[in-house]
């Protein structure tokens, strides 16, 4: 009968799933090494490239190691490790602790590295929401444990991020985590109201900051602030014109030299238009499209809701930031400082990136294991 179901397709091997994941992944990240040597060349690139390369590194190592872990294992200490980054968001805030950087204070130094603690809150945001619904699945239509309870956890996470300030990993949270709790079965007669009232509250504090209102009103009209607050962004888009569809060549790209500030980081995706051309920007679109479609499909056959949540949440992660990104670079979406997954430099990102596709290729694993679909093969029989 195992075999029988076999043949079928429900238990689908994923070793051909898993290698694509790897080499979407080792391929964009070797292209971001190459262009951080390219992007860098104003600064001191040899050791930029270095400091990434032990990122890439360590990132690789960890993803590794998470990809092997015990799912279970890992489900009992969701609540310490959303515990440790809840901690770690609150150091981020104490002075003398916290490292400020531009008007912002996200960092927390360890000797000669810096720790972005928001980023590892993401991985804390998803494996609690993740254990929290799988273990109370039949609450879930309930207001207070369905709604209420991770409204609560997602808004402890998300509140202390905007603290920070960092408008955009707090929506990208907060994102991530309503489309888990609509995915969990949480009614929307609850989640809509307090998405507009979320997203109403967010408007308002943007309005009333004079930093993040002003990169609204630059992205609404990018030509007239070109030489003032959208400088960036219009410096970017003329990277992408100049280089047009086969670009100017990998090194002779002129934008990251002088006129493309932070171009090694938030804006690295200009500096491969204009040095690679469209069809290498396109290519990457691509990879981050083929890796949700892949992943969103596979997740069809998910067995058990923890799993599913693991997965979907680490690709929404992911993905939305890439979107997010890519829309910022391309004027498409308002000024907002984040980094393009696996390629931009920074270690905590990189790292954190990782992990999330660690966790998905540990997900994807674990379905192999014929003793997972042992009670649905006795109903059938």
């Amino acid at each position: 009968m195992a075999e029988t179901i076999l043949s079928r397709g429900v238990v689908k091997p994923t070793n051909w799933i898993t290698v694509y994941l790897i080499a979407i992944a080792l391929g964009l990240t070797t292209l971001g090494l190459v262009m951080l040597f390219s992007a860098g060349v104003v600064r001191d690139a040899h050791s930029l490239l270095t400091k990434q390369i032990v990122w890439v590194g360590l990132s690789v190592l960890i993803g590794l190691y998470v990809s092997f872990m015990n799912l279970e294992w890992l489900k009992k200490r969701s609540w310490w490790i959303f515990g440790f980054c809840v901690l770690g968001l609150i150091l981020t805030l104490v002075p003398g602790i916290g490292i400020k950087v531009n008007g912002a204070q996200r960092w927390i130094g360890l000797g000669p590295l810096r720790i972005q603690p928001s980023e590892f809150a993401k991985i804390g945001l998803v494996l609690g929401l993740a254990a929290y619904f799988s273990s109370r699945q039949r609450e879930i239509k309930t207001f207070v444990s369905g709604f209420l309870i991770p409204s609560l956890l997602i808004g402890v996470i998300c509140g202390l991020i905007l603290k920070q300030p960092d408008f955009g990993t707090c929506f990208l949270c907060g994102a991530v985590a309503a489309t888990m709790m609509f995915q969990s079965g949480t009614s929307l007669r609850w989640l809509l109201p307090i998405a507009f009232l979320a997203i109403a509250a967010f408007s308002v504090l943007v309005y009333f900051d004079p930093v993040r209102i002003r990169r609204v009103t630059s992205f609404l009209d990018v030509e007239a602030n070109a030489n003032d607050s959208a400088y960036q962004l219009w410096q970017g888009m003329l990277a992408f014109g100049v280089g047009g569809l086969d670009g100017v060549g990998l090194g002779m790209g002129r934008q990251q030299m002088h006129f493309l500030p932070e171009a090694h980081t938030d804006f690295i995706f200009p500096v491969i238009g204009e040095e690679l051309g469209l069809i290498c920007t396109l290519g990457i679109v691509a990879c981050f499209l083929f890796l949700f479609v892949l992943v969103a499909w596979r997740l069809r056959q998910a067995p058990k809701l923890y799993d599913y949540l693991l997965a979907m949440g680490s690709l929404l992660f992911i993905c939305l930031q890439a979107i997010i990104n890519m829309g910022v670079v391309t004027g498409s979406m308002p000024t907002k400082g984040m980094s393009l997954p696996f390629i931009s430099y920074g270690g905590s990102n990189l790292m954190v990136t990782f992990v999330f596709l660690g966790i998905i290729i540990n997900v994807f694993r674990n379905w192999d294991n014929p003793k997972l679909h042992q009670p649905r093969e006795i109903r059938e029989i």
